[in-house]
């Protein structure tokens, strides 16, 4: 499905003002701008609104409305954007591993891109909340990879690859993925099986140059480049939690007769589980 793509507008939501040759620094330069500026959300599962593909709703909601949304919006919206510039990009299908016991049989439900410039490819991800890439990696197993914020490797060889994050001393699995492509239809169905997670869980994440933000229901983490210890604060109220997603991560905010029952839900679950 061709879908038209509005790059001025786009250049203009991240600050990308550079080359649009379909180079590596053309590459890792929006992989910076875009979740610098378009932050990871849910709030339309959250109030109970439907999460849409297709370019113009994406463009609308992430670009015009200053919204942001989760993994299938940001990477759909980033791999036509690629495209429209002449990069090579092919859509997979990831299954999640990060936050889950070793082991435990995942099913696929995240989106990633692969890239192929100067004669390599490389893995592109700027929807993955908390551990969102702020660069593209080499798609090369074996080889660790410094990143602004995290280092990582890729384990495996093609066709199967999983990649993992040093944390401390220790390598955590962030996703495993196929290189076999997916279609539009594919996320379409993804997109569906993957909405109801997110419906009873309030997330955000933005990554600036120098901080990642990141909020998991009331927990709000700021994070610096240096690897030490996280600033975390516990929200306790809808007018706290309004600020932080206004303020901390940039979004524009549904009205509040939709956004404020949800808040009101979650600040409920949060105080219930705390009592248990």
């Amino acid at each position: 499905m061709n879908e038209h793509v509005h790059l001025t507008a786009y250049f203009e939501r991240i600050g990308f003002s550079g080359s649009i040759a379909p180079t590596l620094a053309t590459l890792e330069a929006l992989h910076a701008l875009h979740p610098a500026s378009i932050p990871f959300e849910n709030l339309s599962p959250l109030i109970g609104l439907p999460v849409l593909l297709d370019q113009a709703s994406l463009e609308q909601k992430l670009i015009h409305d200053k919204r942001g949304g989760y993994c299938y919006e940001h990477n759909m919206l980033f791999m036509r954007i690629l495209r429209e510039l002449d990069f090579p990009v092919t859509g997979y299908g990831a299954r999640v591993l990060w936050g889950h016991p070793e082991g435990e049989e995942r099913p696929v439900s995240h989106m990633v891109l692969g890239v192929d410039v100067g004669g390599a490819t490389y893995l592109a991800d700027v929807g993955f909340g908390s551990m969102t890439l702020t660069t593209p990696l080499r798609l090369r197993g074996g080889q660790e990879q410094e990143t602004p914020f995290a280092t990582y490797r890729l384990v495996g060889e093609a066709p199967s690859y999983r990649l993992e994050v040093r944390i401390g001393e220790e390598w955590k699995p962030v996703y495993a993925f196929d290189l076999i492509e997916k279609s539009e239809d594919d996320y379409a169905a993804l997109n569906a099986a993957t909405y109801p997670r997110f419906a009873d869980m309030l997330v955000a994440a933005r990554t600036e140059k120098d901080v990642r933000h990141t909020l998991r229901d009331l927990r709000l983490s700021h994070y610096g480049r240096d690897g030490g210890e996280p600033q975390r604060r516990i929200l306790t109220s809808v007018a706290e939690i309004r600020e932080a997603l206004s303020e901390t991560f940039g979004i524009a905010l549904p009205p509040a007769d939709l956004l404020d029952p949800a808040l009101e839900r979650v600040l409920a679950n949060q105080q219930n589980q705390t009592v248990d």
